[in-house]
């Protein structure tokens, strides 16, 4: 359309240098994006895993039935279910080496869920420190191409006798689509990064949460066992 900005040409017709930072801010936006998309994905199967083994987990189901269930799936297993596996194992192995002390037992246990339930939200949190780097210094790269866009505006003013707009009109125009693809770049990252941020912190909520009432159910079946020993 005629008198409309041809974004294209002003990128062709950029000097190096900004096209350079423009080229720079274009990888990490693609790098962000595809985080972004891998990561609802992610988080939303974590939160339908959790809530699916949680309903299995409170059916009524028998704890060795459901633990052999879990273990024979092996390499498939992940979130809530490797918290699980991870717990009940432990209270197997300290039951038949006839640990008597119930309070040996359950330690035991909750470390063993502890260090399961970081390894599935490290997993989970993997990427989220790209997306708030991003976010925090893509404003910074394109402030850096701009201040270069103004920098050959002024060049541009000075080596002319008779100033136009028509010679700082290209330099002022790379400025500017420098600072906005900055702000292309950072806008998605920070809104991703506080929103996965929050989604994570509420999965690692809810794992705490089955910990602490998977040791409750542990207790109970000690002290069953004990009172028909």
């Amino acid at each position: 359309m005629n008198g409309g900005v041809n974004i294209i040409k002003l990128v062709a017709e950029a000097s190096i240098l900004v096209q350079f930072v423009m080229l720079a801010l274009l990888v990490l936006s693609f790098l962000s994006w595809v985080i972004i998309i891998r990561k609802v994905s992610q988080l939303k199967a974590a939160m339908e895993e959790a809530e699916s083994f949680e309903e299995r987990f409170w059916s009524g189901a028998d704890l060795a039935q459901l633990f052999r269930e879990v273990s024979n799936r092996g390499a498939e297993n992940g979130g809530m279910e490797n918290v699980f596996e991870s717990g009940f194992r432990e209270f197997v192995r300290q039951r038949q080496r006839k640990t008597h002390d119930m309070r040996v037992v359950i330690e035991g246990s909750e470390r063993a869920m502890r260090v399961a339930g970081t390894r599935e939200i490290g997993r989970l949190e993997r990427n989220l420190e790209f997306l708030a780097n991003v976010g925090s210094i893509s404003p910074y790269v394109g402030l850096f191409g701009t201040v270069i866009g103004i920098m050959g505006a002024f060049q541009g003013l000075g080596e002319m006798k008779d100033v136009t707009i028509a010679v700082v009109a290209p330099h002022i125009s790379e400025a500017l689509i420098a600072t906005a693809m900055g702000l292309f770049a950072a806008i998605p990252a920070v809104w991703a990064y506080n929103r996965f941020a929050n989604k994570v912190e509420r999965v690692a909520s809810r794992y705490e949460v089955f910990q602490e009432e998977f040791s409750s159910v542990l207790q109970r079946q000690i002290q069953a066992d004990d009172a028909s020993a």
